[in-house]
C-alpha cells in the first residue's frame, strides 16, 4: 500500500512539473504576459552658477532629471578631459567636480548647458570655474582658488541640482 502511495506521489509531482515546462516552452505569440522596458533617461547638466555669501562661496550645478553620482576631488591642476590641456584658471588649488552618469547634451547632440565654458571669478575663495569634460557618461568642472579649500558638497532636490560650499 505505501508502495501505490508513493508512486502516485512521484506521478502527481511529475506531471505538475512537465506542465510547468510546457507553460513556459509555449511559443511567444501564445503569451499573455508583456513587459514594457524603460530606459532610465540621463541626467543632463544645464547649468553651473556661483554666489558669494559672508561666510562661503557657493557652486551650483544644476540637473534635468535625476540626481548622478558626483565626486569632489582637490587635484594638483586642472585640464581638460580627453585633451588633458591644462585649464586657464587662476588658482593654486583646484577641486574636480564629477558627474556621472551625466550629460551636458541631448541625444542628438546639441548641448543643453547654458552656463559658463570658462569664468573668472572673484570671491573670497573662489577664483574661477570651468566645464572640462562631456564625454561618455561624464561632466566634468573644475574651480579653482587661491588657498586651500575647505568645502561641502551635497545634492539639493525639487529641482534637482549639486552644492558645493566652500568657507572662508
Amino acid at each position: 500500500m505505501i508502495h501505490v502511495r508513493i508512486r502516485q506521489s512521484v506521478a502527481l509531482a511529475t506531471g505538475a512539473l512537465l506542465a510547468a515546462c510546457l507553460s513556459f516552452a509555449a511559443p511567444a505569440s501564445a503569451s499573455t504576459l508583456t513587459t514594457t522596458r524603460t530606459q532610465a533617461q540621463t541626467p543632463l547638466v544645464v547649468n553651473a552658477r556661483w554666489a558669494g555669501h559672508p561666510t562661503y562661496d557657493r557652486i551650483v550645478i544644476d540637473l534635468q532629471g535625476s540626481a548622478p553620482a558626483v565626486t569632489v576631488t582637490p587635484v594638483p591642476q586642472l585640464v581638460y578631459d580627453g585633451s588633458g590641456k591644462p585649464v586657464p584658471l587662476p588658482g593654486k588649488h583646484f577641486l574636480e567636480i564629477r558627474l556621472h552618469p551625466a550629460a551636458a547634451h541631448d541625444d542628438a547632440g546639441r548641448s543643453v548647458y547654458r552656463g559658463p565654458k570658462l569664468q573668472k571669478i572673484d570671491l573670497g575663495k573662489l577664483k574661477g570655474i570651468a566645464l572640462t569634460g562631456d564625454y561618455e557618461g561624464y561632466v566634468t568642472f573644475g574651480a579653482a582658488f587661491d588657498t586651500l579649500p575647505y568645502y561641502r558638497a551635497f545634492p539639493l532636490h525639487s529641482p534637482e541640482r549639486f552644492v558645493v560650499d566652500i568657507a572662508h
